[in-house]
């Protein structure tokens, strides 16, 4: 059974702030440059099987899979103490409760799911992280929501995703940007515990990565590469350009991305192959903005990212599906509307539309899917309530392979400034 608690910070670093604070903390910075906010968190998911492709939990079909809950997300985050060298400390407060969700609530991953098939009543954890800087460099030692684009955090449910490692970054070159570090465990968005890092189940050692980005032509350019490691597993390695370019009343974007993947020293998941081809393009005037983009996979084997990570890296990613599997080719087309030039700031609008077809899975070579989201956000502008926004997440999949599904998600975030 999974645990539905833990909350025992990080030994590192905790041994690292002891040491840190030891040697005559000056508090200025330390204290005045902080800041703390607690997020409140409603999340209301729904999501209806179609087409008798509902899973089967504990030998029961399930018609749908529905849950919601009320999340506390404390993120305190210190300044640093005076001196050449300046310490800090951050911490992540998660805590979150199930305000509804039977055995129907198994698919939502908004909780942990224990032995019978019932959600948790509760679980949380608290990611603790101790960081140290000097000039534009600042090492960081714990537990935090990394989100880079070799390995993203992923939030999309009750609680944030979080891993356990060491971090280095350095900006001591104008527009220049590196990275490197290691990642030794992972909690996952519905788990309260801390695991090996794993692909596709399969457990490796550490992750190790490194990466640079360099931004220049007045930040409107970005070129970033990176090469990361789950020991004994795989191994990946990341390029990317991005470019904005005013062009009249227009503002068009560019987002293209080549990512290789293979296994990796003793290959406890076997043989590996993957490549993906990416391209997004995008057109902004005024409060609307227009894009396509087109991702192609090849190799055998689907995107590689550690389990429970976010495929935010791929253009094609959504709340439902990352387009992902082996040999699979699509694309999207997507709108976003301000309603702020209607006279209602804080209103937005997405629809897109996303198909996906050669996907080789399930014994077959030309599968085909696709699917549509759109998201309608409010976000409070003024009064006690600022910064209070709503979303509404409405969504459709079909596929050859797979699970047919409709999908409604309601969710509320209120961030309390305490600091």
């Amino acid at each position: 059974m999974k645990k539905a608690l833990y909350l025992a910070p990080s030994a590192i670093a905790v041994a690292v702030m002891a040491s840190s604070l030891s040697v005559g903390v000056q508090a200025a910075g330390f204290v005045e440059d902080a800041k703390v906010t607690l997020g409140l968190r409603n999340y209301y998911f729904n999501r209806n099987y179609l087409n008798g492709t509902d899973p089967i939990v504990n030998g029961e079909r399930q018609g749908q899979a529905e849950g919601w809950t009320q999340s506390f997300i404390l993120d305190a985050r210190s300044g640093y103490t005076q001196g050449t060298v300046g310490f800090g400390l951050d911490v992540l407060g998660l805590y979150s409760i199930k305000l509804d969700g039977n055995r129907g609530a198994a698919n939502t991953q908004l909780m942990p799911i224990h032995d019978d098939g019932q959600a948790a009543d509760d679980f949380g954890r608290t990611a603790v992280a101790a960081k140290a800087k000097i000039s534009k460099t600042e090492l960081k030692v714990g537990e935090w929501m990394a989100v880079l684009p070799i390995l993203r955090a992923d939030d999309g449910r009750s609680l944030p995703q979080t891993f356990q490692g060491a971090q280095l970054t350095s900006s001591e070159i104008d527009g220049l940007t590196l990275y490197g570090g290691q990642f030794w465990k992972n909690s996952q968005r519905n788990d309260a515990s801390r695991e090996d890092m794993s692909f596709g189940g399969v457990e490796g050692d550490d992750f190790n990565f490194g990466g640079g980005e360099y931004r220049f032509n007045g930040n409107n350019t970005m070129v970033g590469l990176w090469h990361a490691r789950l020991e004994n597993v795989y191994q990946q390695s990341y390029a990317q350009l991005t470019h904005s370019q005013p062009v009249g009343d227009w503002v068009l974007g560019a987002n293209l991305g080549y990512v290789t993947g293979k296994e990796e020293g003793s290959a406890k998941a076997g043989n590996l192959d993957n490549k993906v081809y990416q391209g997004a393009f995008s057109a902004k005037r005024g409060n609307n903005t227009f894009m396509v983009a087109y991702q192609r996979l090849s190799g055998d084997t689907k995107f590689m990212r550690i389990d429970g990570a976010s495929g935010g890296t791929l253009v094609n990613d959504g709340f439902t599906n990352s387009y992902d599997n082996p040999e699979e080719r699509s694309w999207q087309v997507r709108h976003d509307y301000n309603f702020a030039g209607m006279g209602i700031p804080g209103l937005t609008l997405m629809n897109r539309y996303v198909s996906g077809s050669n996907i080789h899975a399930g014994g077959r070579t030309d599968a085909e899917e696709w699917g549509r989201e759109s998201e309608l956000a409010y976000t409070i502008q003024e009064g006690s309530l600022k910064n209070l926004s709503i979303r509404w997440r409405n969504s459709d999949v079909r596929r050859d392979v797979g699970q047919d599904l409709h999908e409604n998600r309601l969710i509320i975030n209120y961030p309390l400034s305490i600091l």
